[in-house]
């Protein structure tokens, strides 16, 4: 049977994806249509870098696009032995002048092409010494900085990877500092089973309301953010002026931080790309898989059953079940946290074809994140941390997903891409993607309007890929889930396999349309409203309107295509489901019933009880895919 997947892939992914297969040996054959990428600096200490913190002195280096940059600094201690699964504490201070000049440790992860995180499969990539931020400025003198009304928006990136994969290394900042003046923030947080989990044991009678919760990545951005608060003025950032910015888990979890009250006060506007708001409830991460509410089959005491058997404690799950049931909370927190992080990390090893390790994570316990629906909450003045929001989706989200899968796709020679049928691929595509911005944009955003003027809504439609070995790539990924990341930080120097899809000949169209995406993110950082961008240039971006005919979208296209524009049709999941039952392209009641299981099984909004009412009942959820 199959699950709902986690939509939490950046560029990293969408890269990776076109080039599965071993297709990068056949790929070069387009490098005299590639741009070259220029060598990155070497780490060298600039002099003009010297900051004074509250922890110490420090000094980064000129970044590769002209701005300042301080890597690896720590915002909080180690969360390692007893600080595992512990709410996140500010970081010690150094002694003499630190040097910012090099990346601090990946949070412990299996390796992923998605993430950018090599290695064999099964091996742990990273470790639990993790808790690190980047920090982004235009390349100012010591004595140069901002004061008072002058001092720089301040924007803190959190990376996608369905808070299981992912590293803040990837995304380099430097050319919305320097190019939009303003200071951006990169952050780490804990990833997997260090960063979501939830066990009776683990909830010490000294303990807080929010370390109980188990959401202790939520909780680590938090933190993050109160270093933010505290540390911004240094590098000339206005710590009034936050904004969170983050896609896909990263958008979800900004959502998270715009519902958290632990976050309250430490931003003043949100950025939400391909984000969404379904949580995990607390059954799921605790439960049993068998009990009469069932948990996760990767629950916490799943897992500690696990790492019973796996340590000889017990010979099975049932004998594992029963010493679990009558162990002292103190011992078995003990023994949880006692586990390597390889012995912990192999109980949740992925399953075959899992692009993403499944488990439960960001729990809707009561404490971080409130119970119940999120949208009821944003449509409530005191239900949630009320800032300017910015959310959006891309118009092709689910082409990244569709595309390696060998029933939509298959590969000659093993790597060359064709689609199947590309009709059904399409109909497809286009119905989870709609429910995508139907549930991850759209609905969100009716029900922040009814308590706020400040909410604004996007799509991104640029999709001039080149071909490649006669796939049409404009055509069957376009634009997909992740591809608008490049636009927004405005580089496109993603490593060999991004020379490949941003070439000569598509540059002047993804240059017009990234330098809108800055100007519109920069202007929102700085005023609480996108406008007409930071000069004023750009078509005004409205509010959402919820009225029937009122604006509702930015589109942002190429000139190629309709250019940037603001569209009036908002999309709903009813919507989404009548659009299916009459798409053309869906000749029989097989292709039909095909793209309500997809919807059923891997978007959000339709779920498998909607599938058995839409008139499938010869197509059983279970025979999926059938004969």
């Amino acid at each position: 049977m199959a699950t709902k997947t986690g939509r939490n892939l950046g560029i990293a992914a969408a890269l990776a994806l076109l080039l599965l297969g071993g297709a990068w040996i056949a790929l070069r054959s387009f490098a005299a249509g590639s741009e070259e990428v220029e060598a990155a600096p070497s780490a060298v200490a600039d002099p003009t870098s010297r900051r004074s913190l509250p922890a110490g002195e420090v000094v980064g280096m000129t970044g590769h696009h002209g701005s300042h940059v301080w890597l690896g600094l720590p915002y909080a201690e180690p969360p390692v032995g007893e600080r595992r699964w512990r709410a996140p504490v500010a970081a010690k201070p150094w002694s003499g002048t630190r040097e910012a000049l090099a990346f601090g440790g990946a949070c412990a992860q299996f390796p992923s092409p998605f993430a950018g995180v090599e290695g064999k499969p099964g091996e742990i990539r990273g470790g639990e010494d993790c808790l690190y931020l980047n920090v982004y400025a235009p390349k100012l003198e010591p004595g140069a900085m901002p004061e008072g009304p002058e001092r720089l928006p301040v924007m803190v990136w959190i990376h996608g990877g369905g808070n299981v994969i992912g590293l803040a290394d990837f995304y380099d900042g430097g050319v919305l500092a320097a190019r939009e003046r303003v200071v951006v923030v990169t952050v780490n947080y804990r990833l997997g089973p260090f960063g979501w989990f939830r066990h009776a044991a683990l909830r010490e009678a000294d303990a807080s309301p929010a370390e109980r919760s188990g959401n202790f990545g939520t909780l680590d951005l938090v933190r993050a953010l109160e270093w933010v608060r505290d540390n911004a003025g240094a590098f000339g950032g206005d710590p009034e002026r936050v904004t969170i910015f983050g896609e896909s888990a990263g958008g979800t979890n900004v959502f998270t931080l715009l519902l958290a009250p632990q976050a309250n006060g430490l931003f003043q506007r949100a950025i939400v790309q391909s984000g969404g708001t379904f949580f995990d409830s607390v059954a799921a991460a605790e439960h049993w898989s068998d009990d009469a509410e069932p948990g996760h089959r990767r629950s916490s005491n799943e897992i500690a059953a696990q790492l019973l058997v796996g340590a000889g404690r017990a010979p099975d799950r049932a004998a594992a079940k029963s010493q679990l049931a009558a162990m002292p909370p103190a011992e078995l927190a003990s023994f949880l946290r006692e586990r390597s992080a390889a012995e912990l990390m192999a109980a949740y090893r992925p399953g075959e074809g899992e692009l993403l390790l499944e488990m439960p994570r960001v729990f809707a316990d009561g404490a971080v994140l409130p119970a119940g629906d999120p949208l009821a909450r944003f449509a409530r003045a005191d239900g949630w941390n009320r800032v300017p929001v910015v959310l959006g989706t891309n118009r092709d989200e689910n082409k990244l997903f569709l595309f390696p899968n060998p029933l939509y796709v298959r590969r000659w020679f093993g790597f060359v891409p064709r689609v199947r049928d590309p009709d059904l691929y399409l109909a497809t595509a286009d119905a989870m993607s709609a429910m995508w911005k139907a549930t991850g944009a759209d609905a969100p955003a009716t029900a922040m309007a009814q308590v706020s003027p400040d909410v604004f809504v996007y799509r991104f439609d640029w999709d001039e890929w080149p071909s490649l070995l006669g796939f049409d790539a404009g055509t069957f990924l376009g634009a997909a889930h992740g591809f608008e990341i490049p636009f927004v930080f405005g580089h496109w120097d993603l490593g060999r396999r991004g020379r490949f899809l941003f070439r000569a000949d598509n540059r002047g169209s993804r240059e017009a349309v990234s330098d809108a995406m800055r100007s519109y993110w920069a202007r929102f950082a700085a005023a609480g409203r996108p406008g007409a961008g930071r000069d004023g240039g750009l078509p005004e971006w409205s509010a959402w309107d919820p009225r029937p005919d009122g604006h509702k979208t930015m589109i942002f296209d190429s000139p190629a295509g309709e250019g940037l524009r603001m569209g009036s049709e908002p999309v709903t999941v009813a919507g989404v489901v009548a659009s299916v039952a009459k798409d053309p392209r869906l000749a029989t009641p097989k292709a039909r019933c095909w793209v309500y299981w997809e919807l059923a099984a891997r978007s959000r909004g339709f779920e498998r009880a909607d599938y058995e009412k839409v008139g499938c009942a010869d197509y059983p959820f279970d025979g999926f895919p059938w004969d």
